[in-house]
């Protein structure tokens, strides 16, 4: 993330040392379980005492490894090296978290049972949820990127490892989406697109940007502001180049809430997050807001809650809508109108609970080898994490059933039904009858064919912290 303006609106590694441990992926409901989301952060991490929030959401997500593919971690330019080149040495910020989460992996792996890794080559395929990666292969996935801001940089001198690593990535077989995780600015990724553009037909860039998926906190390819210049960032570029082939969300809101939110319960940091583990020694103090990177990472949080490439299903990251752009020119996905913000600070308020008591968790396994799990949600018999769809006919009466939802922990579980309006087409009321039980009901209104309900499933244990898991019920009603 940037500078002190936020709260205003690699080389790659030596490949480490395997732990020690048998390789093998260890539990089989590991090995049976769903593949994650891959991801490539561009982060502008810097020393602590310039700007800590990057170190701080880079020790949040790899205490969460275990759900997401990590494939890239590119350091690049940002609003902290504003009118100066990227530092090298700033990069050993990034080493630093590695470092740690090196020294807490035999405790974090202990959550999902995992007795050693995969050959670093094998890590590079595709990952499993709950796997946790092994230090040797996070090393070997960082990288330096551009190191200067702005679009008048693209071009042949600002190729970089981190723009090579992009084109890598998408061009694997792989149907997955590559998630672009923006904490600084997207110079590496607009390079990354600039190349493509060169040496490619029209029909393969497109192929190559269907691919992409980016989530940007604000625009930091800039110096600064007010007035921003958007016009000097390559964030500008690459929505007025790729327009609607590229999946381009602008968050302008949920980096503010959590910034503010974590501020106001510093204590609660201090207490729970710092000093748990290696990785919460290094966890520093906030200085201007505390993690405005993480809604990145957490949009694309594989939990049960919403599909991160749908903008109008709001989860952890935010709600999103198709909109003018804070440029004033171009489009993408934002929640920055004023009535979009609205709806996704609703959202990201009522989900930080959760989202934290998550942290606090993982980092209780990571200081101890235990904790408290998660919730497993299943609705209507069927497991999983993909939205549950139903097409049921108007009138019917309908029963949703989430009795079989089990806690690994053996933890008394509680239930939340409710509907989530913004998500779906249908406007008028509906009610849902024992929305606080395992099993729920509704009838479909006779108005409501040909539109869509989303209702949202939350369940919650009675462990240390309360952890919530959730699945996404979207009903099509048919007459």
């Amino acid at each position: 993330m940037g500078h002190a303006t936020k709260l205003q609106w690699g080389i790659a590694g030596v490949l480490g040392t395997l732990l020690l441990g048998s390789m093998q992926t260890a539990a089989k409901t590991i090995a049976d379980s769903s593949l994650k989301p891959r991801i490539v952060v561009l982060t502008d991490i810097a020393p602590t005492d310039i700007e800590p929030d990057d170190m701080e959401s880079m020790v949040r997500l790899l205490v969460h490894a275990d759900l997401y593919e990590i494939e890239g971690l590119i350091a690049t330019g940002g609003w902290n090296n504003c009118g100066r080149s990227y530092p090298d040495e700033w990069m050993e910020n990034m080493q630093k978290v590695i470092n740690a989460y090196e020294k807490d992996l035999p405790n974090l792996m202990k959550r999902s049972g995992q007795k050693g890794f995969l050959p670093v080559e094998k890590e590079a395929g595709k990952q499993t949820l709950g796997y946790w990666p092994s230090v040797a292969y996070l090393r070997s996935r960082t990288a330096f990127g551009s190191r200067d801001l702005g679009v008048a940089k693209l071009g042949e001198k600002n190729r970089s490892q981190g723009s090579k690593m992009i084109i890598d990535l998408v061009d694997e077989k792989d149907d997955r989406p590559l998630w672009v995780l923006v904490w600084g600015g997207a110079n590496t990724l607009a390079q990354a697109i600039w190349t493509v553009k060169q040496e490619r037909s029209e029909t393969e860039v497109r192929k190559f940007v269907n691919k992409l998926c980016v989530y940007t906190i604000t625009d930091q390819d800039v110096c600064g502001g007010p007035p921003v210049d958007y016009a000097f960032s390559s964030h500008q570029w690459i929505r007025k180049t790729c327009g609607k082939d590229i999946r381009f969300f602008w968050d302008d809101s949920a980096w503010i809430v959590q910034n503010a939110i974590g501020s106001q319960n510093w204590n609660e940091y201090a207490t729970h997050i710092q000093n748990h583990g290696n990785l919460g020694k290094i966890y520093p103090k906030n200085k201007y807001g505390v993690e405005g990177d993480t809604p990145s990472f957490l949009h694309v949080t594989p939990n049960g809650l919403n599909d991160p490439t749908v903008c109008s299903q709001a989860g952890w990251g935010g709600y999103f809508r198709w909109g003018l752009s804070p440029d004033s020119l171009t489009t993408c996905y934002t929640n920055a109108d004023p009535a979009v913000k609205c709806i996704s600070e609703k959202y990201e308020k009522y989900f930080y609970p959760a989202i934290f008591a998550n942290f606090v968790a993982r980092m209780d396994w990571a200081a101890y080898g235990k904790g408290n799990r998660n919730p497993i949600v299943i609705v209507n018999g069927k497991k999983g994490l993909s939205p549950i769809i139903i097409e049921p006919k108007t009138e019917e009466e309908l029963q949703l059933n989430a009795s079989e939802s089990a806690d690994p922990d053996k933890d008394k579980l509680t239930f939340h039904w409710w509907i989530m309006p913004e998500a779906g087409t249908y406007t008028s009321t509906v009610s849902i009858r024992e929305a606080d039980k395992a099993k729920a009901f509704l009838r479909i209104p006779q108005d409501a064919a040909g539109k869509e309900l989303h209702i949202i499933c939350e369940v919650t244990d009675n462990g240390t912290p309360a952890l919530t898991s959730y699945r996404r019920v979207i009903i099509r009603p048919k007459r």
